[in-house]
Parts: structure tokens; C-alpha cells; sequence
């Protein structure tokens, strides 16, 4: 099962304060009567043919000259979205024309839907493929370019305009507000190297984007408007796809992100990267435990009394009492109450496992599980311990903090 897994701000605050055949869609109920009449879809399908070829050439001057004659605007964007897969070196790239969603307006823009297949050389293991909305225009020399994304598809951020593109070791980050480039390459580098240090593994690739506004977000995501409002980051398939070896980036929410501090935006970053280096996304383990893994090596190394890292736990249960059960599915919704403590209660769990098995047992156990072992006999194989004693130590753990 595909888990989109994330980080939340506010637990965070403390220490600052996921070339196939395509088969196009039906045409919408909502498309007005006789729209397809007053487009040429095969000259649009041209230009966005053309723009494709002009992606793969890296050649911003060839996009430019796709835009419309008198829109300036448009041809600087083209231009920026060719410099941006040259920048990105993305491969495997295509774009093909599906269907027309718009009729016309009075300037004869309209919206059509492509499938764009792309691929970042050297991290994408495969690649990643989506609908995504153009503005065209029509007029008496033909179709241009506009722009790309909205509409209500997806919105892949090197598409919706230029970016600022960072190499930092085993680390990418793409970034649309160029001033934030380098802390973010920053925070990616550290994160790459404390948890290929902290997993003993191999040092592995990441990809990090970072959108304009949340909104913007929500759009790369192809989710609807606020569903990441309050989470600081999440790791994802660049497609939305459940494949095992779909490409799979760490995407940043920066109105949350940016309110972070130098410490609690590393570990935000290391947890996220986490993640990505572990599978996380396809895991089938249990949501604490993922959440809770990604935490423990997020603050492994982190200098901060435990009164800082579950301040909000310690506050909700003095407040609430002690949950009876390790927290569910459904608790780490990103539409769920409290989030900030959920999360401190599943590194909780996790730093209790940690004292017993240490690090080496506990990635042991998340492995498995994560692979699709029976939970609570892996988990007593592993650790000795049932998952009721496991609840058990955790609530009496909680309890004290508490007290």
C-alpha cells in the first residue's frame, strides 16, 4: 500500500521554538458543446512535439520561439523551463498531447492536457509520468505555448517556471525562489550523510523540491488546496504512482519550513530523507513505526533534553491521559488533531526498542516489517517483546514523563 509520509511543523517548533502506453481520458462533462471545433489539436500537439524536442536539447532559445509572437511573458517562461531540464539533465522526456479541457477565451487561449514522461539522469530509478494542464493559444500563424501546469493536474515545479538547481553531493535540490537554494542544499547534504552514517548503509541519492507557496505545493502534489497546510515537508512518488520503483522526492511545504530554525530544520530534513533512503513510502510496516524510525535517526544526534524533542507529547498527556494504544493510521492524517504529540509518541516507541535491541536491531525489525513480515511476531523475534508488553513499556515511559 502506497503511504505518503510527511513531517509536521509543529513538533518541530520546539527546537526553534512514490515510455508506458497511454490511454487518454474521456472528454469531460463539463467541456462545452462544439470546444473541439475551435482548436487544431494537430498543430497543438506539434508545438508541444516541438517544445519537447527543444526540452531534450536543453536549447532555451527553441522553447522561447513556441510562445506566442506578441507574448513576451510566455517566451521567458519557455525559455526557463528549458534551461531547467538542461539544468536538471532530465532524460527519457516527452511530451504528448491528450485532449483539449478549454474552449477558447476572447484572446483564443485554451487549455489542453499532455502526458509529460521525464527523468532526472543519475537519481530518478525510473521514470516518473503525469497529466499535466497547458495554456495554448490559437491565432492565424498557428498554436504557441503559454505555459505549464494548473488547471487541475498535476504541476511538476520544473515545469511551472524557473528554478534555481543545486548539486551537493549525492543531493539535487531544486528550488524556486533562488535565495533559499543554498541553505536547502545545506540542510540535504547533512541530512544524506547522518542518516547513511547513523543506517551504516551506503550514502544514497536524494531529490529535493522546494515550490514557492503552499498552494503551489498542493498543485506539484496534485492535491487539493490546504491539504499540506501545517506539514513542513513530505516524501512522495514524483507521480502519485504505487510502483515499487516509482522516483521518489522529498517536496517542502516553505511557508512551514521556512519558520524553522537551523535545528529543527535539519532534522525535518534528515527525517524526511529517511524516508526516501529506506523505502518509506511503500513500506508496510506500521505507520508509528516508519514515523517513529524516520524521528530516531532524524534525532539521533540531536543535543536537546527530552523535555524539548516531546514537549507536546508531555503537554497532551498531562492534559489527556495516557493513550491506551500505539498510534493509528489514522492518527497521522494529516487532517488529524495533535499531530506534533502522535509523532513524539512513535519515536517514543522507537527509542524504547532502540535501548533494548539497539539501532542496528531496530532497523532490523523495520526492515522486515517494512517487507511485509507479520508485525507482532517479527517484532517479538527481534526484540522479545509482545506488542502488548511493548504498549505496556510505552504508556508507563509516557506516564513518566508526565508526572
Amino acid at each position: 500500500m502506497l503511504t505518503t509520509v510527511v513531517a509536521v511543523v509543529a513538533v518541530l517548533l520546539v527546537l526553534t521554538r512514490g515510455q508506458d502506453t497511454y490511454v487518454a481520458r474521456p472528454p469531460s462533462s463539463t467541456e462545452p458543446s462544439g470546444a473541439a471545433e475551435d482548436v487544431a489539436p494537430g498543430l497543438a500537439a506539434a508545438a508541444l512535439t516541438r517544445f519537447a524536442d527543444a526540452l531534450r536539447a536543453g536549447d532555451p532559445e527553441a522553447a522561447a520561439r513556441l510562445a506566442p509572437a506578441d507574448d513576451p511573458a510566455a517566451a521567458r517562461r519557455l525559455a526557463g523551463i528549458a534551461a531547467n531540464a538542461r539544468d536538471l539533465s532530465l532524460t527519457d522526456l516527452d511530451i504528448r498531447y491528450v485532449d483539449q479541457s478549454t474552449a477558447p477565451d476572447a484572446e483564443g487561449r485554451w487549455r489542453a492536457v499532455a502526458d509529460v514522461r521525464w527523468r532526472i539522469a543519475g537519481f530518478d530509478p525510473t521514470s516518473a509520468q503525469a497529466e499535466v494542464s497547458f495554456v495554448l493559444q490559437s491565432d492565424a500563424s498557428g498554436v504557441g505555448i503559454v505555459s505549464a501546469g494548473g488547471g487541475g493536474d498535476r504541476s511538476p515545479l520544473w515545469l511551472s517556471g524557473p528554478i534555481t538547481v543545486r548539486r551537493a553531493g549525492e543531493a539535487l535540490v531544486q528550488v524556486a525562489v533562488s535565495a533559499r537554494a543554498d541553505r536547502y542544499a545545506r540542510l540535504a547534504r547533512v541530512a544524506i550523510a547522518s542518516v547513511a552514517r547513523t543506517l551504516d548503509m551506503p550514502q544514497s541519492r536524494l531529490v529535493v523540491e522546494v515550490p514557492a507557496t503552499e498552494p503551489q505545493l498542493d498543485r506539484m502534489l496534485d492535491a487539493s488546496s490546504g491539504t499540506y497546510a501545517g506539514i513542513a515537508a513530505v516524501t512522495a512518488p514524483v507521480d502519485g504512482s504505487d510502483a515499487a520503483d516509482a522516483p521518489v522526492h522529498v517536496f517542502v511545504n516553505p511557508e512551514q519550513f521556512d519558520q524553522l530554525r537551523r535545528a529543527g530544520a535539519q532534522v525535518v530534513m534528515t527525517h524526511e530523507t529517511t524516508h526516501a533512503a529506506t523505502g518509506a513510502v511503500t513500506s508496510r510496516a506500521p505507520l508509528w513505526l516508519v514515523e517513529g524510525f524516520a524521528d530516531y535517526v532524524a534525532l539521533r544526534n540531536v543535543a536537546l533534553p527530552i523535555t524539548t524533542t516531546a514537549a507536546e507529547l508531555i503537554a497532551r498527556t498531562r492534559r489527556s491521559g495516557v493513550p491506551r494504544a500505539l498510534p493509528s493510521t489514522a492518527d497521522f492524517s494529516v487532517q488529524a488533531s495533535g499531530l506534533d504529540a502522535t509523532y513524539e509518541s512513535a519515536w517514543i516507541a522507537c527509542v524504547i526498542i532502540g535501548e533494548r535491541v539497539g539501532t542496528v536491531g531496530l532497523e532490523r525489525l523495520y526492515d522486515r516489517a517494512g517487507a511485509g513480515a507479520p508485525f507482532a511476531a517479527t517484532l517479538r523475534q527481534v526484540t522479545g517483546l509482545t506488542l502488548a508488553q511493548l504498549t505496556s513499556t510505552w504508556r508507563e515511559r509516557l506516564s513518566d514523563l508526565a508526572s
